[in-house]
Order: C-alpha cells, then structure tokens, then sequence
C-alpha cells in the first residue's frame, strides 16, 4: 500500500473545497435562478367600466381552469386610452366603442392582428326604483322633458365617455339634445352615471342594459331604439408594449363560447357586424 495515496493531495484539496462550496452558492441561489415564468406578471386587462362584473367573473372562470391569475383594472374607455397611451403596463384593452380602440391603433399602440369586435350592448333610459314608470321613446314622442320638470339627466361625459356619445346621439337624433343638454350630469363613466341615479341624485340616466341589471337600485323605463344611436360595439385588443406571456391565452378564452355565456347571463350580446 502507498501511504501517501491515502491522503489526499493539496490539488484534490482545492478542488473538493471549490466544489463544495459552488454547490453551496447553487443551494443559496436557487429559488433566484428558477425559471422566469414562475415570477411572471399575470396579464394587466384595461376594460371599459361596463364590464366590470361580467370580465370579474370570467377571469375567475380562467383562472379556475388554468391556475393562471388576471389582473383587471376599470374606468371610462376614454381614461384607459390615455392611460395606455401614457405607457401604463397593460396587456390588454376593451373599449366599449371602436373611436377608443381606433385612437389607440392610429399611434401603434395595439396589436393589429389581435383586434377583433367582442360584444354588443343596449341603451336604455333608468330612474331610481321608488319613482320609475315606463316612458315612450319614439321620434316626435318623447317627453323627457316633462318627466325631468326642474331634476336632471346623468350619463357619461358626451365628448369623450362612450356611452356618453350613445347617448348625445341618441337624444339628438330623437330632437332632444339641446332641450335635455343643460340638464346634463356629465358623468366620469357610465358607473358613475349609475351611481348618481341609484342614489337619487338624478331623476334619469342613460346607461347601458348591462349596467342597469347590476344595479338594484334602478329600474329600465325604456329602451332606446336600436337605430337612434350608433351600434354599442366593444373591441379588444393587446396592446404594443404588453410582455405578459399569457396575455395570448387570456384574449383566446375571452373569445371562447364559454367566456360568451357569462357576458351574455349580464346582458350582452354578440357584436354587431360592422358595416365596410
């Protein structure tokens, strides 16, 4: 037996301590090398106010079929664009009109190939439950007016919150629009114009049929005619600067028949074709 084998010499030294101690630092550093999906950010959707409940309730739907959590964040369609175009991080847009979406693909802050026409909607004309009786809306017949007498109308900012501009159009092609604007609540979003006639604090709003089904507090006294406003169109989109990797899957499921039956059990409908 050589005695000097049995001992380890000054290179087997260096190297067993150097390989110990790489397997320590691996040890320590592990969790910071797992993979980069694993502390990925969930998708970031920015969605028109209106949707609210009905997007809350699909993405827990998702995320009970995927393991994968969503971030949801909501106001008026006329904010989220600014904030988008302001670099917030969002993954994925829905606006509740085509001008929103439009404004957003003009500066190349969508991705094109993505868009498509999600839903559709109804206007319709509420009061607070304890005072709410049916009302016409017809074209030469519509006393608004009368039925105002010294209280006012909410609904959104017509100038840049849709259902605002769904409404101003409406009002004006049914010859009402001067006569009703200086009785206007001007209205952050079509929850806040909800909000205000829930609480009392507008005889009538004009809302989408989606937003007055939530509320308990109000009541539909009519519906507007399909052909006194534009069609209620909600586009979505990812946007230009999204980095969520699950973001694709998301907008996938929300196109999917099984997302379409919670919107509709809110009172959506299918997006209207769009004419050119």
């Amino acid at each position: 037996m050589n005695f000097l084998a049995a001992f380890p010499t000054r290179r087997n030294l260096i190297a067993a301590t150097l390989a110990g101690a790489v397997l320590a630092f691996g040890a320590i550093m592990a969790p910071a090398l797992a993979p980069a999906a694993a502390n990925a950010q969930p998708p970031l959707v920015m969605a028109a106010a209106s949707m609210k409940d009905s997007l809350e309730e699909v993405a827990k739907l998702y995320e009970r079929k995927t393991g994968n959590k969503v971030g949801l964040s909501f106001a008026a369609s006329s904010a989220l664009a600014k904030q988008i175009e302001q670099q917030a991080p969002a993954d994925i847009f829905i606006s509740a009109d085509l001008d929103w979406m439009d404004y957003l693909a003009k500066r190349d802050l969508i991705k094109p190939a993505t868009r498509a026409n999600l839903l559709g909607n109804r206007l319709v004309l509420i009061a607070p439950k304890p005072v709410a009786s049916p009302i016409t809306i017809e074209k030469g017949n519509f006393p608004v007016l009368q039925r105002l007498g010294d209280s006012r109308l909410a609904t959104g900012e017509p100038n840049s919150v849709p259902v605002g501009k769904y409404a101003k159009a409406a009002l004006t092609n049914l010859g009402v629009w001067d006569q009703v604007e200086p009785k206007l609540v001007r209205a952050e979003s079509v929850r806040s114009a909800l909000a205000f006639v829930s609480r009392g604090e507008a005889l009538l709003g004009i809302v989408y049929e989606t937003d007055a089904k939530v509320d308990k507090g109000v009541e539909v006294i009519s519906a507007f005619p399909a052909d006194s406003y534009p069609a209620i169109i909600y586009p979505v989109a990812q946007t230009a600067i999204g980095k969520a990797p699950d973001a694709e899957a998301f907008l996938a499921f929300l196109k999917s028949p099984e997302a379409f039956e919670v919107f509709k059990k809110y009172g959506f409908t299918p997006a209207p074709a769009t004419q050119g």
